[in-house]
């Protein structure tokens, strides 16, 4: 075993027993490099990566390769998850070197951290042009000891690249109506028509957007940016690439069709896909999207939830050394598995075939399995609602029993601060919508954890959780996505609780990450944090929003929550340090987007003050979260209390009370409000009046 085996994160004891003398980040693999002269062999990958896997099973377990990797190098290994900071630095080194990036991320630097070459799979032999790791370490040895001049080179280059790139945020403008109009019309144009999603294969889902498009279509009347949304979730929840057996969406698609997905399951990708479901539910009423929603959250609750109350990061890929194993199946164990008018039943949803429907990626090779995704005639937007989504209830019991008997893909179990603030927003944010409590109340049970557990004396956010140990110094995307999470249990349950804790969060968030000498936004580490070659901000929409297009949107709502004018300041120097980067490509910030419609506006304050366990004020709050109304902020003033809590966190609402005993609503925009209201149509009324004016005034 060598130092790996003290390590917690699940990915790193996946290596301890490797031959390769891995050491995990740390001052003591530098110290010893610098003692040695030798290069560093970083290699950064994840639990459930399957390429990860690969590369563990061809080089690092092969005592040939870890005994050249241990006589030339001085290896480290990295969990992206845990330090995403590292990550993301030498991902953007691969990206500037090679033009491309992914998992396993192989860097080799010197002990100075300044790398001279990027890489991700390498093979254990060379193949198809590429040199394999036999090759490749006896020339990066011999360029070390002869022709070091040439690596110090590179990484003086490199380290030039990297600083450049940090110095890319300046004070700009604030973005217009146009750089919508301009984000919709380029996906547009990379829309896949007859399949759903953009451009071809891979397809990863990217929820934030779906996010955008449907504020997109709110604010111009473009049913087209709706019928990209619709599409786009039907396709996906018709494909393989959602789990419908056991429910959740895998990773991505490896095709162009949503059928062959990469079998991974991330808690992040059920967050994000949960919260666009839902709003597309909100948005066309189609039962269709919202029992999707509830199909994800159940895998969630069910499967990745852990005894802590907080939420698992991930399931992998492989079971039984065979990518997808445990989710596909051969035509023989369907036809032992259920009866044969239930096995006509599912032919007749069920593209499936007696030779196997699925060939691997790398090889093309039909495996004899089958992945269940639904035949293309058949439309479940379009179905009946008392006909099924897919399996009936009896054929899917069945085929979750035999499933069960097979061996389960790993479960990374660490509890990750941010990937657990996304699912609290989505949790809460789709009970209060579907009217399901107990959401809610896994959403409440997730942030008490985090709170209690995962934060310093200071306040402070922690990263990871695991087996009884929190540790690592929160990143952005910590309390960004965490006071989002905050921000939706607030107006989920109207506990001022959560509305005082993001406010605590934001100002220790802007106390420890605001980057002054880029005109405004977050750095990705505080102050005090590890200092690496450069310090990088997470501004870029990914397979995740980035923490600062997030940031933006809790500023926004915080402020106008709060009538808090700094927060609205901040928001926009945010926004200006990013308008040239979003200008050049807007189609990797469309969460930010999504943040800045609100800020362009029309926005609203919604204040609610009434008996909240009367059935006129539980009936106002339904009509509200059963309708599409994007940029607005919603906030509770309980009746009969004269100072109540929220008046003090929102002065704005001191003076805001019932008329006449009953459930009362007072519509603002900035702080300034119509006349109360007693009744849920005059409401939504109000709220899309301004919608109705600017559709009326385009068409």
């Amino acid at each position: 075993m060598n130092r790996l085996q003290y390590e917690k994160s699940p990915y790193l004891l996946q290596h301890a027993d490797n031959p390769v003398d891995w050491y995990p980040w740390g001052e003591e693999a530098f110290r010893i490099a610098k003692e040695l002269d030798k290069p560093i062999f970083l290699s950064i990958g994840y639990a459930t990566c399957h390429w990860c896997h690969v590369m563990e099973h061809e080089s690092f377990e092969d005592p040939e390769v870890a005994r050249l990797m241990n006589q030339t190098f001085i290896n480290i290994k990295v969990d992206r998850e845990e330090r995403p900071d590292i990550d993301e630095l030498y991902m953007t080194v691969a990206q500037l070197l090679t033009g491309r990036g992914g998992w396993p991320l192989t860097i080799m630097m010197g002990p100075d951290q300044r790398p001279f070459f990027a890489a991700t799979y390498i093979p254990k032999e060379s193949r198809y042009g590429r040199p394999g790791m036999l090759e490749l370490i006896p020339r990066v040895a011999e360029v070390w000891n002869t022709r070091r001049e040439e690596a110090s080179s590179s990484s003086e280059s490199i380290l030039q690249a990297l600083q450049n790139v940090s110095r890319s945020h300046s004070a700009g403008n604030l973005l217009d109506q146009s750089i919508l109009k301009r984000t919709y019309e380029a996906l547009a144009e990379q829309f896949d028509e007859p399949n759903g999603g953009f451009g071809s294969s891979p397809k990863f889902p990217s929820p934030h957007t779906f996010l955008f498009l449907l504020r997109y279509w709110y604010r111009s009347g473009e049913e087209q940016a709706l019928v990209m949304v619709e599409k786009t979730l039907t396709a996906m929840r018709r494909g393989g690439i959602f789990d419908h057996v056991g429910y959740g969406f895998h990773r991505y698609s490896t095709d162009a069709r949503w059928r062959v997905p990469h079998f991974e399951k991330m808690l992040y990708d059920q967050a994000l896909l949960a919260v666009a479901y839902v709003e597309t539910y909100q948005a066309t009423c189609k039962d269709f999207f919202a029992d999707t929603a509830r199909e994800i959250i159940t895998y969630v609750l069910r499967d990745m939830s852990t005894p802590e109350g907080g939420f698992a990061s991930a399931e992998d890929a492989d079971s039984e050394g065979e990518e997808g194993r445990f989710y596909t199946w051969s035509y023989e164990e369907l036809s032992a598995a259920l009866k044969l008018a239930e096995l006509d039943e599912l032919e007749e949803l069920y593209d499936l075939s007696p030779e196997g429907n699925y060939q691997e990626e790398a090889t093309g090779k039909q495996t004899g399995r089958n992945i269940l995704y639904m035949r293309s005639d058949d439309d479940p937007s379009r179905r009946d609602e008392q006909t099924p989504l897919g399996l009936s209830d009896s054929i899917r019991a069945k085929l979750i029993r035999h499933r069960q008997a097979r061996i389960r893909p790993l479960k990374d179990d660490k509890i990750l601060t941010s990937w657990n603030g996304l699912m609290i927003a989505a949790l809460a944010r789709a009970g209060g919508i579907l009217q399901e409590s107990r959401y809610i109340e896994a959403a409440e049970k997730a942030a008490e954890f985090i709170w209690k557990r995962l934060r310093t004396a200071g306040g402070r956010l922690l990263h990871r959780y695991r087996g009884g140990e929190a540790m690592i110094p929160g990143y952005a995307t910590d309390y960004a996505y965490l006071i989002w999470g905050m921000l939706e249990l607030y107006e989920a349950t109207f506990d001022s609780t959560y509305l005082r804790r993001a406010a605590e969060l934001m100002e220790l968030f802007i106390e420890d990450f605001w980057d002054e000498t880029g005109g405004g936004g977050f750095f990705l580490t505080a102050d005090e944090a590890e200092k690496l070659l450069i310090r990088q901000r997470n501004d870029t929409d990914g397979a995740l929003p980035s923490a600062g297009s997030v940031a933006l949107l809790d500023l926004i709502r915080l402020g106008r929550m709060l009538q808090n004018r700094d927060y609205e300041d901040r928001a926009a120097a945010l926004i200006r340090s990013t308008s040239r980067l979003v200008e050049t490509s807007p189609l990797a910030f469309t969460f930010l987007l999504s943040a800045v419609d609100f800020q362009i506006g029309p926005s609203f304050e919604v204040v609610i003050t009434g008996d909240p366990s009367a059935e006129d004020t539980k009936g106002l709050v339904r009509s509200l979260r059963g309708e599409f109304v994007p940029n607005k902020v919603l906030l509770f003033r309980p009746a009969g209390e004269a100072q109540p809590d929220i008046a003090e966190l929102a002065p704005f609402t001191r003076f805001q009370v019932g008329i006449d005993g009953k459930a009362t609503v007072y519509v603002c925009r900035d702080y300034a409000c119509e006349l109360p209201i007693t009744t849920g149509e005059e409401m939504l009324r109000l709220l899309q009046s301004n919608r109705a004016r600017t559709l009326e005034n385009r068409n």
